[in-house]
């Protein structure tokens, strides 16, 4: 797999439905210049870890949003399963839900599992000018951290050296 940190970030267009459940769109990497993007993969709707990383992300949207940095979260379903699913047992949410139904973006990123057709946890937190700044990508059994996502988004942020456990207010290296 190629290196995506500090390279431009793959471009994508895809399907999405809006947090609300109601309402369906499209999203691309060109509607997020100018903010910074959180976008995180999952691997499918109706499962069991998954709605644990989507609501936690969504419980904590707002601080995302007061950094200047919006959430989009992805998987290879439909946008029609993510609207089954957040009008069934997930629930509203404050960030859309992106439908990788070719799983191009998920190829494109490199964290598709071919032969099962979804994409591994993968999250990637891109700039305003739509660079890749940060990657991790986790096995499909364990969820990631919102806050440690936080942690990250803001010590990107300082455009400075963050000591590892850096947390906002202390000093840079």
């Amino acid at each position: 797999m190629e290196r995506l940190v500090g390279k431009p970030a793959p471009d994508f267009k895809m399907p999405i439905v809006k947090g609300n459940g109601e309402e369906f769109g499209e999203v691309k990497l060109d509607d997020y210049k100018g903010d910074w993007l959180v976008m995180f993969f999952y691997p499918l709707d109706f499962t069991f870890v998954c709605p644990t990383e989507i609501t936690g992300y969504s419980k904590q949207c707002a601080k995302f949003e007061a950094e200047g940095a919006r959430v989009l979260g992805v998987s290879t379903d439909s946008e029609h399963s993510h609207k089954a699913w957040i009008n069934g047992d997930l629930g509203k949410l404050n960030f859309p839900l992106g439908a990788d139904k070719t799983m191009n973006v998920s190829r494109d990123y490199g964290i598709l599992v071919e032969e099962d057709g979804v994409a591994l946890r993968g999250l990637f937190i891109i700039d305003p000018e739509g660079i890749v700044r940060y990657s991790v990508v986790h096995d499909l059994n364990v969820g990631r951290s919102v806050e440690e996502t936080l942690r990250v988004l803001k010590a990107l942020k300082t455009g400075g050296l963050c000591p590892i456990g850096w947390e906002e207010g202390e000093e840079l290296l």
